[in-house]
């Protein structure tokens, strides 16, 4: 959950129309959301929220259902109709739920149960502000992509310039380039390059040929310097927007290479390397002869990496299985031939088991924090929880589990307010890090705290370490642990059996 500093700040510049046909509802929710957004309108019941939405744009809708004149399900409707994309969050009860469904099927983003649980509220608030203005920024960031590629460009060719006289040189500073912003595109571009020129050898190639792709394979992704940080060290899954931004860099890398002379050969083979040989590749949907022979290489060179390099949220194949995917996909995504001196040119290839996507450098560590450090505690979010307990199921980079449990916190929180319970989540989790050191810890379920650990932690080494700031406070919990050598714990969702055990 993103505290409320977070919601105010990703929200100042946005606008919400509110539909509520309860009159002390509607008052107390907008003296609450007119602290948050820069507008706000409100409505009584549908009729009038579809009035206020043809006469202005609003980032937000937020809607009850059940209201006379025109119910909630009806105004959502119309309101999809006008922009499909319209951001639509929901204010039900229970016995409100086939309203709900139908809300459901209409694409809303987001529900709220009433009587409002502000935590609730807040986090999908939070969530829907999040999605719109990564929209806004990615939109933003079209509009002056053409502006940003000649800027690229003009420093490319400066670079060039400079060093006109050593070709290697140059190839090299390009790589470092991109290495600085990401140390694992930099990684795989040096595979894919060797990768490359070993099946070009077993095909017969000339030298001169070999020398070429080995040089395509170092740029292919030199593109990926105009593609936005938010989305190229994004280790998450990413939505269709942020992948056709990433499918972009194709096109730029196409577009850097061919306005240089040096790099002119370059360019074509760089710009297939995502295509595929039954045409359903991209940017240009190219298949088989199409797409320039040395460029059909590199495809299958991309792909062996891809496969044998741990993802976040993939693991690695060997090589063998790597080899027997790619004969599968021979015919389909790759060209036949290619297949078969591959299959030959990698068999005994030697694969780094530790290249991942994990942080490796300090600055790696900063940025991948932004996506999954919880703001509040310091601590991990429960995003990443799920991540690492998928690849410890595969690898057991931990053995152990603990669960701190906080009993009853939403009544400290009523006792004291929601700020002094932020702060103590904020203490508990800065000391947790402070004292356990060699863990990963995490915060769950708004209230609780993960602690994944390779040696077992003694329960009364918790216990003194939480006692530190819960004594005073007279906040109970529970602490759970299981052994995960014995128990299988590979979800986020599998915590709570052991939490009632």
């Amino acid at each position: 959950m993103n505290d409320i500093q977070s919601l105010l700040k990703i929200s100042k510049d946005l606008s919400i129309l509110y539909v509520e046909d309860d009159p002390e509802i509607q008052k107390s929710m907008n003296t609450y959301l007119q602290k948050i957004f820069k507008r706000i309108v409100s409505a009584s019941d549908g009729k009038e929220g579809l009035e206020a939405y043809e006469e202005n744009e609003f980032d937000i809708v937020l809607t009850d259902l059940s209201m006379p004149r025109m119910n909630g399900i009806e105004m959502i409707e119309a309101i999809k109709k006008i922009n499909e994309n319209q951001a639509i969050l929901i204010t039900t009860a229970h016995t409100e739920s086939n309203y709900m469904l139908s809300a459901i099927k209409d694409g809303v983003d987001g529900y709220i149960i009433k009587p409002f649980n502000m935590e609730q509220l807040n986090y999908e608030l939070f969530k829907s502000a999040q999605k719109i203005v990564m929209y806004k920024e990615n939109e933003a960031y079209k509009l002056h992509l053409s502006e940003l590629v000649a800027d690229k460009t003009r420093e490319l060719e400066d670079l060039v310039d400079y060093q006109k006289n050593n070709y290697e040189k140059t190839l090299e500073s390009m790589v470092s380039m991109i290495e600085q912003r990401d140390t694992y595109t930099a990684g795989h571009s040096r595979r894919v390059a060797k990768y490359s020129e070993l099946i070009a050898q077993e095909m017969g190639y000339t030298k001169q040929e070999c020398t070429l792709i080995h040089q395509a394979g170092i740029l292919h992704d030199v593109g990926k310097i105009a593609t936005p940080d938010a989305v190229l060290l994004n280790p998450k899954s990413l939505n269709d927007l942020e992948y056709k931004l990433i499918q972009g860099h194709v096109t730029v890398s196409y577009k850097l290479l061919s306005t240089i002379p040096m790099f002119n050969s370059l360019a074509e083979i760089v710009y297939s390397h995502h295509e595929r040989y039954d045409g359903k590749g991209y940017p240009r949907g190219l298949k088989e002869n199409e797409i320039t022979k040395l460029a059909r290489i590199i495809i299958v060179a991309d792909s062996f990496d891809a496969m044998t390099t741990n993802r976040i949220y993939k693991a690695r194949k060997t090589v063998k299985e790597a080899l027997h995917e790619m004969r599968t996909l021979s015919g389909i995504q790759f060209d036949p031939e290619v297949v078969k001196s591959a299959l030959f040119a990698l068999k005994d290839i030697h694969i780094d088991e530790n290249v991942n996507q994990l942080p490796q450098t300090k600055l790696e560590e900063e940025r991948f924090a932004y996506f999954y450090k919880d703001s509040l505690s310091n601590t991990y979010n429960q995003n990443y929880l799920d991540v690492v307990l998928m690849k410890n199921a595969q690898e057991k980079f931990f053995d152990y589990i603990s669960i701190v449990s906080l009993k009853d916190f939403s009544q400290y929180n009523k006792n004291n307010g929601w700020k002094q319970g932020d702060s103590l989540l904020k203490s508990i989790g800065n000391i947790l890090i402070k004292n356990l050191t060699n863990t990963y810890i995490f915060r769950v379920f708004g209230d609780d705290f993960v602690i994944l650990s390779k040696e077992d932690i003694p329960t009364q080494k918790i216990n003194d370490i939480l006692d530190e700031v819960l004594g005073k406070d007279s906040v109970l919990y529970q602490i759970h642990k299981q052994d995960l050598r014995i128990f299988a714990v590979e979800k986020v969702a599998d915590i709570e059996s052991i939490q009632l055990t």
